[in-house]
């Protein structure tokens, strides 16, 4: 381009961001998410203009997903955000209410109760586990506590004989957001089948991948039909509906539109099928490098809970303990390891407590409406000690979905390089 000539924002396409499913580790992982399978699923539903509604194949994949996760009913749609906006909805999250949500997630756990008018209120996560505290959750509990969220952070399957006894003792509903934990179960159980709706998303990076696309399953009736009621407009009429409470609103419901698109569907149909596969080559790996940890100081496996089985493995974090480490901090850590060629990073999240948008408020909704203005208290750093500490000292290491031969004892060998 002419240094004289501007750009044309009509054409000029901008910052491009892509998010999808690419090797970590490049010359050590042989994976390749989506392949002529993908491709043939695509073309075959386009050709039969299978472009938008409750198509065939969108329905058998909800069929095929809560039978295998051994739900009754089960809702796709546009992402895991829309299908965690579907569950609080459907237990009844509105304004003045309080939904309890670990600090550390991603953003998109919780803002779907925010834009439902309800006030988040965060939570410690186990320093061990990294995964929200049944303890903690407990003492932040109000009468205007109408939801918990229990996420499956990174893969690994949280507490939920803590969380399922915290329902039974205060009959507050347990959301799990499953969105990192495509097939992990706890103590025999599928995760989502454990509490009062169980949310999957299948964006682009994720496990089973549909692009962007999620799915909700739950065992209730009246959590189904009002997820249907919110957004599914124009299918739902005479397939969905169990009861006739709502059937007087359909077919146009509350008139919002969460539902999947079938391509992303067919693509996630695909993926599926692959899952077992792909747990059990992630697993191989990580379980691997985690047992060859032992001999390396400073650096320890994330702890699991007793009778949960991870699956996913959105992330391969580890603990760095400094004191263990002595004159080398995380940061410095993460520097000589990425320096021995392997590309390990801090933590990718930001605690929410953090944020500018929890930490200061926001008027939501403008002239001071919303759950984030008015009264509400904010947070500073230090709020969570336990969490903070601990996201400052984990280290992120590149996950093999399909790795080569060597793979495990290179990344062992550096990493006690990195640490002499």
């Amino acid at each position: 381009m002419s240094p004289d000539r501007k750009p044309d924002k009509t054409t000029d396409p901008g910052r491009i961001w892509v998010q999808t499913g690419v090797p970590q580790f490049k010359d050590f992982d042989r994976w390749q998410q989506v392949g002529p399978e993908e491709a043939g699923m695509v073309s075959e539903m386009t050709l039969r203009n299978e472009l938008s509604g409750g198509t065939p194949v969108v329905r058998e994949f909800e069929k095929e997903w809560r039978e295998w996760i051994g739900g009754k009913y089960s809702l796709s749609v546009m992402n895991g955000s829309s299908a965690l906006y579907s569950a609080y909805f459907g237990v009844g999250v509105g304004p003045g209410d309080e939904v309890i949500c670990p600090t550390y997630t991603w953003i998109c756990t919780i803002a779907p109760a925010t834009l439902l008018g309800a006030r988040p209120v965060f939570a410690e996560s186990n320093p061990e586990t990294l995964l929200v505290d049944p303890d903690d959750v407990r003492r932040r509990i109000t009468n205007k506590t109408r939801a918990i969220v229990v996420v499956h952070l990174w893969g690994f399957v949280a507490d939920m004989d803590g969380f399922l006894k915290l329902s039974r003792d205060t009959g507050i509903p347990i959301i799990e957001d499953c969105s990192h934990v495509h097939g992990g179960k706890y103590k025999g159980q599928m995760c989502g089948n454990l509490g009062a709706a169980g949310c999957w998303s299948f964006q682009g990076s994720k496990p089973v991948s549909g692009g962007e696309a999620g799915i909700m399953v739950t065992n209730d009736q009246e959590i189904f039909e009002r997820a249907c009621l919110l957004g599914q407009v124009n299918r739902i009429a005479g397939v969905d509906l169990v009861t006739e409470r709502y059937a007087k609103y359909q077919p146009l419901g509350v008139g919002m539109k969460f539902r999947s698109h079938p391509l992303g569907i067919g693509l996630a149909k695909v993926q599926f099928g692959k899952l077992d596969a792909l747990n059990a080559r992630r697993r191989k790996y990580v379980e691997t490098i985690e047992a060859g940890l032992e001999s390396i100081p400073g650096l320890h496996p994330v702890k699991q809970y007793p009778g949960a089985e991870r699956a996913g493995f959105y992330g391969f974090p580890i603990h760095h303990v400094p004191e263990e480490t002595p004159g080398l901090s995380t940061k410095q850590l993460i520097e000589k390891i990425q320096a021995e060629g392997i590309p390990a990073t801090a933590d990718p999240y930001g605690l929410l407590h953090l944020l500018p948008i929890y930490a200061e408020g926001f008027d939501l909704f403008t002239r001071n409406r919303g759950p984030l203005c008015g009264d509400y208290p904010g947070y500073r750093p230090g709020d969570f000690p336990q969490t903070e500490q601990m996201r400052d000292r984990l280290i992120f290491l590149p996950m093999c979905s399909d790795p080569v031969p060597g793979a495990e004892d290179f990344v062992l060998k550096r990493l006690s390089r990195s640490v002499a």
